[in-house]
């Protein structure tokens, strides 16, 4: 057995170490990633990650870039910030992106949007048909009162401090953390306005795949549902795979499926036409 207790034992089995695989961790690089998405060349991925049960991550992506989020167990919860990396003080509005597409459920032709009247993400496909633009994020407070802790260093860590140690990583704070899309766990609204939660666990294997109309810092916790009423820490690892894609053209149907959606677009075009 190696002696950590000392620099050199340390370092020896630091190296040692070296090229071991975990369950959830960072591909890198990217491109000698398994299981590529159909049509997608190894030298197109920018990243490929797999996010723990109760973990987070984060990257910068460019416009044009496809998102790909996959259930692999049936049991994730991908709560989601998003924010423009150019000027990170624009950032996903919650209120807008229903409001303005007439709609309160999120699919496949939706779009992501801004707090400046902008597209920041276009759903190209989705097989899942469980997200929730209504409840926001875990806190603290909440997971301690269903698991008994929710601090981020306990066994129940929760969204919003996961976001905080994501935000951390480009200079943003607890004071950019707004209210977040939570895609594969669902809630319906009510005729009566109550609120009924989708939450599964679901067959596993669903997909979701974005396209970024914009550079993005994208921000992804993957913690229970705040309604997932289930004693246990029920939550179970999340596949992220993104790579490069052609910017959006004038005639894509999403684009033009809407008037509201294409001055979103419109909005977003004026940025790049400088």
């Amino acid at each position: 057995m190696t002696d950590t207790a000392n620099p050199y034992g340390a370092q020896a089995h630091a190296r040692a170490m070296a090229g071991t695989r975990v369950d959830a961790m960072p591909t890198l690089p990217a491109s000698v990633a398994a299981d590529l998405p159909a049509g997608v060349t190894a030298e197109a991925m920018v990243w490929e990650e797999t996010i723990a049960s109760g973990g987070y991550a984060a990257k910068q992506l460019a416009r044009g870039a496809r998102l790909r989020l996959t259930d692999l167990a049936g049991d994730a919860c991908a709560s989601m910030l998003v924010f423009n990396a150019e000027r990170p003080i624009e950032r996903l509005n919650v209120a807008d992106t229903l409001k303005v597409q007439w709609n309160a459920y999120l699919g496949a032709g939706r779009l992501v949007l801004s707090d400046m009247g902008k597209v920041m993400l276009s759903v190209l496909d989705d097989d899942a048909g469980t997200h929730d633009a209504f409840c926001g994020a875990s806190n603290q407070a909440s997971n301690a009162r269903r698991y008994g802790t929710g601090d981020n260093w306990g066994p129940h860590p929760n969204a919003r401090d996961r976001f905080s140690l994501a935000l951390a990583k480009f200079g943003l704070g607890r004071r950019d953390i707004h209210p977040c899309i939570t895609w594969f766990k669902g809630v319906r609204v009510e005729e009566d306005g109550g609120i009924t939660p989708q939450i599964g666990p679901f067959a596993p294997g669903r997909t979701l795949t974005l396209r970024a109309e914009m550079d993005l810092i994208v921000v992804i916790a993957n913690c229970p549902h705040v309604l997932d009423a289930r004693a246990d820490y029920s939550v179970t690892p999340l596949r992220v795979s993104a790579w490069r894609g052609p910017v959006t053209p004038v005639d894509d149907p999403i684009r033009n499926a809407t008037p509201e959606g294409l001055r979103a677009f419109l909005n977003v075009e004026s940025d790049f036409s400088r």
